[in-house]
């Protein structure tokens, strides 16, 4: 269906990774209109521990979108206009370090662009210079540490995942490169989904699970696209659950429009009305 109110149909949006294309049952559709054209998927609505959730699966059910095709203004913006003001974003990652193996559930706390070609925002006209020193919200990272604590699963708090264009995976001097950076994990979506969100003053914070060891910290293998998706698959309910749970431990509406990324846009002249 198509909203038909200005009243919030959901204050909390999930983006759904690699493998996870749907989040809850019994939901509404909507299909949502935006000026940059559709969003992946139509946004699905349910209820988690009484509060409503927007689900929207990043390359579309089926996996049809590749990381540098997706309509990333276009997500995001549909799932504002919804009324949501905090996304979490589960995501597949590499990892670029040996001790976080498969199977490791990450928190990051930084990001370093890597893309190339990607529109990566929503203000082409005007000044608008949006603070993003710290990508990822507070809010949404302590709920997600919470909850995959209270699951038994010993998620890393922090580290800095860099987003890289593909849909390639890195070669070996690459993946050498971008270690000796300082980079922990290395992504293909998580840009420019986060800056974006911060553009519309929406909180976001990403869940990382590690699928393989990028191509050059293991010498003796390569990453395959094959053994990604049988990790994830392996982990997808560990994740769906950790997600669930930090639902219910996201701030009230009060709370969070106080956070940093809600503010991000005091005092700046917008050249257009937000959602």
């Amino acid at each position: 269906m198509t909203p038909t109110s200005s009243e919030p149909v959901a204050r909390i949006g999930v983006i759904g990774g690699s493998g996870l294309y749907e989040l809850l049952n019994d939901t509404q559709e909507f299909e949502v209109t935006t000026p940059y054209g559709p969003p992946s998927d139509p946004v699905a609505v349910g209820s988690v521990a009484g509060r409503p959730v927007a689900f929207l699966p990043r390359h579309g059910r089926g996996h049809r979108l590749p990381p540098h095709r997706i309509n990333y203004r276009a997500n995001i913006w549909a799932l504002r206009s919804l009324g949501v003001r905090q996304i979490l974003a589960p995501c597949a990652v590499g990892s670029l370090r040996r001790d976080w193996g498969p199977g490791t559930f990450v928190v990051p706390d930084q990001l370093v662009d890597r893309t190339h070609g990607r529109i990566q925002t929503f203000y082409d006209e005007g000044a608008v210079h949006v603070s993003f020193a710290d990508p990822y919200c507070e809010h949404g990272r302590t709920a997600l540490l919470r909850a995959a604590a209270a699951s038994g699963i010993e998620a890393v708090d922090g580290g800095t995942m860099v987003v890289v264009e593909g849909p390639r995976f890195s070669t070996r001097a690459e993946s050498r490169w971008l270690a000796a950076a300082g980079c922990s994990l290395v992504n293909m979506t998580g840009h420019p989904e986060a800056v974006l969100a911060r553009e519309l003053a929406l909180g976001y914070a990403a869940l990382a699970i590690v699928t393989d060891l990028d191509a050059g910290i293991d010498a003796q293998e390569s990453v395959a696209q094959e053994e990604v998706f049988e990790v994830f698959a392996q982990n997808t309910e560990r994740l769906r659950r950790v997600v669930l749970d930090a639902v219910a431990l996201l701030p009230e509406d009060a709370e969070a429009a106080h956070s940093p990324a809600a503010r991000a846009l005091d005092g700046l002249s917008l050249p257009f009305a937000l959602p």
